[in-house]
């Protein structure tokens, strides 16, 4: 589920930027994943760096062995994939704008 959002006020170039959490707060240990995405075009948010995610979750193989970060870079990116974030990153500019 969503967590949160943060608009930085600051403009990098002509576009706002900022960061996303989202995560399982009702977990035992909570897990989530967070990225930094930049405003592209008006209304046109995307990931500033795709291999740049934050997460306490711990991909494993099919050996039980750790993936290497550019392997669970991949799967990361699958699952942000999945998600509503850009509408929640909307609201959060349209409440920033307001």
């Amino acid at each position: 589920m969503h967590l949160g959002t943060q608009v930085f006020n600051v403009k990098e170039g002509d576009h706002l930027y900022g960061q996303t959490v989202w995560g399982s707060p009702s977990a035992d240990p909570a897990a989530g994943v967070a990225w930094d995405w930049v405003e592209v075009a008006d209304g046109v948010v995307a990931m500033a760096d795709p291999m740049a995610l934050v997460t306490n979750l711990h991909l494993i193989d099919s050996e039980g062995l750790p993936l290497p970060t550019t392997q669970a870079a991949v799967h990361l990116n699958g699952i942000v994939h999945a998600l509503p974030w850009q509408s929640e990153v909307q609201r959060a500019l349209h409440r920033n704008a307001a």
